[in-house]
């Protein structure tokens, strides 16, 4: 058999996703409603460096950053080759103009995890602009335009 025609087996209940396929089940937990302002997936398309914002255009390499209602995953990868650049991701918080990540898992850099970088931000003519220190204490200042659905 093969894996086009396993049986597969689906429950809800609640916030619980109970999955069987060809008799491994697991079970999901929904964790959030998926219904804050920056819930969805962005791609950073501008930076400043060295004093001057920079556009980032749209190439293969891109580094998208995915938010639900209470969490938040950045991926970097290469969508045409499949080459996988980093990731790393936990909750956060956007209140009052400041948004705080609080790091769960980082690939490039373990002694990240437990670590909470807090930036100025805000939403701008559609774009998610936020500034503040990056996980190596640099400066940044990056703009975030949403991914269209």
């Amino acid at each position: 058999m093969d894996w086009y025609n396993r049986p597969l087996s689906n429950k809800t209940s609640g916030n619980t996703l109970h999955t069987n396929t060809s008799g491994a089940s697991a079970e999901w937990i929904r964790l959030d409603k998926n219904d804050a302002p920056l819930a969805g997936v962005w791609r950073i398309t501008h930076r400043k460096q060295e004093g001057q914002l920079s556009e980032i255009p749209l190439r293969d390499r891109r580094t998208l950053k995915i938010l639900t209602g209470t969490r938040f995953q950045w991926v970097a990868i290469n969508i045409k080759t499949g080459e996988f650049s980093g990731t790393g991701g936990g909750t956060y918080t956007f209140k009052n103009g400041r948004y705080t990540e609080n790091i769960e898992f980082f690939s490039r850099n373990n002694a990240r995890v437990g670590a909470s970088l807090t930036f100025e931000g805000r939403m701008e003519n559609g774009q998610w602009h936020h500034a503040g220190k990056s996980s190596s204490g640099d400066p940044i200042y990056e703009i975030w335009g949403k991914l269209e659905e």
